[in-house]
C-alpha cells in the first residue's frame, strides 16, 4: 500500500467525522452578594443560588440559618439574616452545603436531586444513577 493511498483514505475517514463539538460543562460554586443594613444581613442573589444548585430556597434557607445561627427571613428574591456575617462566611456556608446535598459523592457531578421515601431522604444522581443518603437539616 503507497503512502498517497493510505493519505487519501484518512481525509476520507476525517471527512466523515462529524464537526459536533461535545460541549461539557463545569459546575461553579455560586458566590453569594450581600448587603448590610444595620444589624442585618441580606443576601441579594439567593434566587439565583438556588437556582444554581437546583433546590429549594426553603431548604437551603433553613441550611444557612442553621450554620450561622441565626434567624432570617426568605422573601421571593433574596434571605435576610439577623446578625452581620461577612461575604467569606456566606460562600464557606453556601460550600458546605453544595458538597452535602448537590455533589454526587460517587461521580462528583452536580446533576442530582432530592428525594423523599417516607422518612428517609435521597440525593440521586442523574449522571451515574447513584443514590446516597441524607442527613436532614
Amino acid at each position: 500500500m503507497s503512502g498517497l493511498v493510505y493519505e487519501q483514505l484518512l481525509d476520507r475517514a476525517l471527512k466523515q467525522i462529524p464537526n459536533k463539538q461535545l460541549k461539557y460543562e463545569r459546575f461553579e460554586m455560586p458566590k453569594s452578594e450581600i448587603i448590610m443594613e444595620g444589624n442585618k444581613t441580606i443576601i441579594t442573589n439567593f434566587k439565583d443560588i438556588c437556582t444554581r444548585l437546583n433546590r429549594e430556597p426553603k431548604h437551603i434557607a433553613k441550611f444557612i440559618m442553621k450554620e450561622v445561627g441565626s434567624a432570617g427571613n426568605l422573601d421571593d428574591l433574596r434571605l435576610t439574616l439577623h446578625g452581620k456575617f461577612s461575604r467569606q462566611t456566606i460562600n464557606k456556608v453556601i460550600e458546605d452545603y453544595t458538597k452535602l446535598y448537590v455533589i454526587c459523592p460517587i461521580c462528583g457531578k452536580a446533576d442530582t436531586f432530592i428525594k423523599k421515601e417516607e422518612r428517609l431522604t435521597y440525593l440521586v444522581c442523574g449522571a451515574c444513577g447513584a443514590s446516597s443518603s441524607l442527613r436532614r437539616i
